[in-house]
């Protein structure tokens, strides 16, 4: 027999084999999709989401197996290895199992329409354009910019930072008012119509607060502290030779154990617990910078792989919906981290009833900020919940998320949440200090460069406030027009390479 002879029989065999186990596989994972399907039955109550949620649930049951050794089989067989079959599971599956039959001389193949695979990004990309915005021209992922106290005096700087690429304008509850509040959306709202264009506000609810909410001393902060150095948490200050903080939310100390870590100041300051009594916590310094770092006030508290069961709407968030079911085109849902959480907040709009039935406003839609592990580990139950009832979008909330799972995690998180989300057919906003020193200094490091263009991969990018956002944002959208030449999600474009054409 010729030797071409043997490998063709080679290759018919191997792909007969690949044909069993992932007709195997396919099977397993609709019978795992339609059990999820069945869990999730009641909550899509929007019939436009039942499409994503199947997607969803193909997904998850998909990616339970080890995916591995069939990359390189099916690569060696010039077919896909079902490594981007994030928007259309089942038919990539298909598609791959037609194939195969192909190969191994099994008859006619049943290839799924080619429709199919323009569907799921269809809707996604609709989606990005019904919250962020529509756009004729320019990067395919949009810019949210957080606006400035000094945008509610300032039309001039909403003119500014539209006409430099911002899509999307976002006003943080936690900060001003809604006199404030009211100006920003006034001014936006007018640059809109003027400019004939769509400018969606997004307004974030700040939800509990987890910080420092006094220390010992004149300053309110704590001389430096270094490894090895001491300090108390307590439930009142009172006479003590160590330095003393009190934290905004009796969770916090309710949830200290020996050998637990405190975080301060996003991770600036780390800290192992030593030691609990009542009304008392005593914490070790573990690690600062060089030279040492000082606890103040209003600085953010963590308490890394603990589970902070703390509800996520407060009283002052409940006040603020008010102002926000009326004026916003997206409510941020800070610290949301169950469906429980999903629950109050559902409660509280179906509560105040249409956000503005003078006008014809409906509800806005929701964007849940993913900010612990709690939440992370039920995001699909709540992007189902959520987005079977309105619209929903997710923001990789990356400062929190990071020091409360890791900041070596981090990167492989953020990665597996695009994942899901894109299966959901969900927008992303990949968020938290993107080009944080162009926007503070004026000049972004190396490192920002890489991470801005990586967040071409989501649906959109939110920088916050700084002196220097407007240029932050022209440099963004740069980088942005740049990507898209390259990549799609996580597939190559393989455009031309420009630079060396003339090789």
């Amino acid at each position: 027999m010729q030797r071409a002879q043997v490998e063709g029989q080679e290759r018919r065999a191997q792909a007969q084999g690949l044909h069993r186990a992932l007709a195997a596989l396919r099977a397993e994972m609709a019978r795992r999709a339609e059990a999820t399907l069945e869990h999730w039955d009641g909550l899509i109550l929007r019939p436009e989401f039942q499409a994503s949620a199947r997607n969803l649930a193909d997904y998850l049951a998909l990616r339970r197996g080890d995916m591995v050794p069939f990359q390189a089989p099916l690569a060696a067989l010039g077919l896909s290895s079902l490594g981007r079959a994030e928007a259309h599971v089942r038919a990539s599956l298909d598609a791959v199992l037609a194939a195969l039959a192909l190969i191994g001389g099994e008859g006619q193949a049943d290839y799924p329409p080619v429709e199919v695979f323009a569907a799921g990004p269809a809707r996604l990309a609709a989606r990005r354009d019904a919250l962020f915005g529509a756009r004729r021209a320019g990067p395919a992922t949009r810019i949210m910019v957080t606006l400035p106290s000094e945008a509610a005096d300032s039309p001039e700087l909403i003119a500014r930072l539209a006409a430099a690429g911002a899509d999307c304008l976002r006003i943080n509850c936690a900060h001003d008012g809604p006199d404030a509040w009211a100006a920003m959306i006034g001014h936006a709202r007018r640059i809109a119509t003027e400019t004939g264009r769509r400018l969606p506000i997004q307004m974030d609810i700040a939800g509990p607060k987890l910080r420092v909410e006094a220390v010992s001393g004149e300053k309110g902060e704590t001389g430096r502290l270094h490894e090895g150095d001491r300090f108390e948490v307590v439930e009142r200050l009172g006479a003590s030779d160590l330095p003393q903080i009190t934290l905004s939310h009796p969770a916090l100390m309710a949830a200290m154990v020996p050998g637990g870590a405190l975080w301060i100041n996003d991770g600036k300051l780390r800290a192992e617990i030593v030691d609990v009594a009542p009304g008392r916590v005593l914490a070790e310094v573990t690690s600062t910078p060089a030279k040492g770092a000082k606890i103040k006030t209003e600085k953010g508290v963590n308490l890394p792989g603990v589970d902070l069961r703390v509800p996520a709407l407060t009283e002052d968030d409940h006040e603020a919906l008010d102002f926000v079911l009326r004026h916003a085109d997206i409510l941020g849902y800070s610290f949301v981290q169950t469906r429980a959480d999903l629950a109050a907040l559902f409660a509280a709009i179906e509560a105040r009833g249409e956000a503005d039935p003078d006008q014809g406003r409906a509800a806005p839609a929701l964007m849940l900020k993913i900010e612990t592990p709690l939440a992370l580990r039920n995001l699909p139950e709540l992007i189902v919940e959520s987005g079977g009832r309105m619209p929903v979008g997710v923001m990789i909330a990356r400062g929190d998320l990071a020091v409360e799972i890791g900041f070596e995690r981090l990167s492989e998180i953020q990665e597996e949440i695009l994942w899901l989300c894109e299966a959901a057919e969900v927008p992303v906003v990949w968020a938290t200090q993107v080009l944080e020193n162009m926007v503070k200094e004026g000049q972004a490091s190396r490192a920002e460069m890489t991470d801005a263009a990586m967040g071409q991969r989501a649906e959109c990018v939110m920088l916050n406030k700084g002196p220097h956002l407007v240029e932050a944002v022209e440099f963004l959208r740069d980088v942005l027009g740049r990507m898209d030449r390259h990549t799609n999600k996580k597939s190559p474009r393989l455009g031309a390479l420009g630079l060396w054409h003339d090789l």
